[in-house]
């Protein structure tokens, strides 16, 4: 990975748990459409996280879930918060979007690992590519589900991507699932033969999922999440 300065442009907080986080590279790099990022905190303390904007963006965004004071996440939040530059070391991950493959996709984001799904969504519509996609989302409640809106605008523009909301605590008049979003996977596919699937999410999460997608004939070649390589 390069090491390459950046301007903190802004952090914003999409809700309570999760910020919105623009950074400007003083020198652009190239990286795929589902990597991610390290930001630099120290020489040994260097922490990942997706790039939620795609391929060729000038500005790079992240999403932070970084809801208890003091955590992981959050110290990376008070840190850009107090500085104007920041260091980070980029590309990293090989589950980045095969855009060559015409195979329809499944793609899975609990929580903030919709910023993963985002990047391979928006290259997707850059390419003006239109391969069946089912998108699933899942968050505890609609509140936590902070881009909800960008999503469902990519589901009524295009054909081809179908979003599929799942929480676990419905609101009154909830538009979307009220389930787990593992279970809702299990309840609407009876195989997962023949999709490319990319995930991204809390990693008890991404191991659970493969063991279920197992049972539904995943092809594993063909299933892409960076947590398998701290899984195994």
């Amino acid at each position: 990975m390069n090491s390459i300065r950046c301007k903190v442009l802004s952090i914003q907080p999409f809700n309570d748990a999760v910020f919105q986080v623009k950074l400007a590279p003083e020198t652009p790099f190239e990286f795929q459409a589902g990597q991610y990022l390290c930001v630099v905190m120290g020489e040994k303390d260097k922490r990942p996280f997706s790039i939620a904007s795609a391929p060729g963006s000038e500005i790079i965004e992240l999403h932070i879930g970084a809801a208890v004071s003091e955590s992981y996440p959050m110290q990376v939040v008070e840190r850009l918060k107090t500085e104007t530059h920041i260091d980070i070391e980029a590309p990293g991950g090989d589950a980045f979007l095969r855009q060559d493959s015409h195979r329809p996709r499944l793609l899975i984001a609990g929580g903030t690992g919709f910023s993963y799904i985002k990047s391979i969504v928006e290259q997707q519509i850059a390419l003006g590519q239109q391969v069946e996609t089912s998108l699933y989302w899942g968050c505890r409640t609609q509140d936590a589900m902070y881009y909800e809106s960008i999503a469902r605008q990519w589901h009524d523009a295009h054909p081809w991507m179908h979003f599929v909301p799942v929480v676990e605590e419905a609101p009154e008049g909830w538009d979307g699932k009220t389930n787990n979003l593992l279970a809702q996977i299990k309840a609407d596919f009876i195989s997962l033969v023949g999709y490319d699937i990319y995930i991204a999410g809390r990693f008890n999460m991404v191991g659970a999922a493969r063991e279920v997608f197992r049972e539904m004939g995943v092809d594993e070649p063909h299933l892409y999440g960076d947590a398998f390589a701290f899984i195994k």
